[in-house]
């Protein structure tokens, strides 16, 4: 399946498994910037690892200093290889072009879940696509 429209937020490209939620996260308060898990166990990704996955969420939420916990991701080497929003926020705009992460905001009428959790995903920030093949 290829996405097309989607709109460049931070430029560059980045292939791995796709990391579905369905829930906005609080990069301050829910992860583990050496590990790169989701610590908060009320999130429907807890004790996953951000690392060398496309994250697919809605939005970051909770305080602008969350957008430093990007950059500890990069230099820890737990980042992700790229992100796919609902909508951008500052947040996760900030922190990932600190932190040179790829991010782009899915097409209006393209929902979360038109990306399976587990299939091999690349994000072409520049080109505004996102490909997804095979589950992995």
């Amino acid at each position: 399946m290829k996405i097309s429209g989607c709109r460049k937020i931070v430029g560059g490209s980045g292939e791995g498994a796709a990391l579905v939620s369905s829930q906005p996260i609080n990069f301050l308060a829910m992860v583990d910037a050496k590990t790169g898990r989701i610590t908060d166990e009320k999130h429907e990704l807890f004790g996953k690892s951000l690392k060398d996955t496309v994250l697919v969420f809605p939005n970051a939420i909770g305080s602008s200093v969350g957008a430093y916990v990007f950059y500890s991701l990069r230099e820890s080497g737990t980042a992700p290889a790229a992100i796919v929003c609902t909508k951008a926020d500052i947040t996760t705009a900030s922190g990932c072009a600190i932190a040179r992460i790829p991010v782009v905001d899915l097409p209006a009428k393209k929902p979360i879940s038109s990306i399976k959790g587990g299939t091999r995903v690349r994000v072409d920030a520049d080109s505004g696509t996102i490909d997804s093949n095979r589950q992995i």
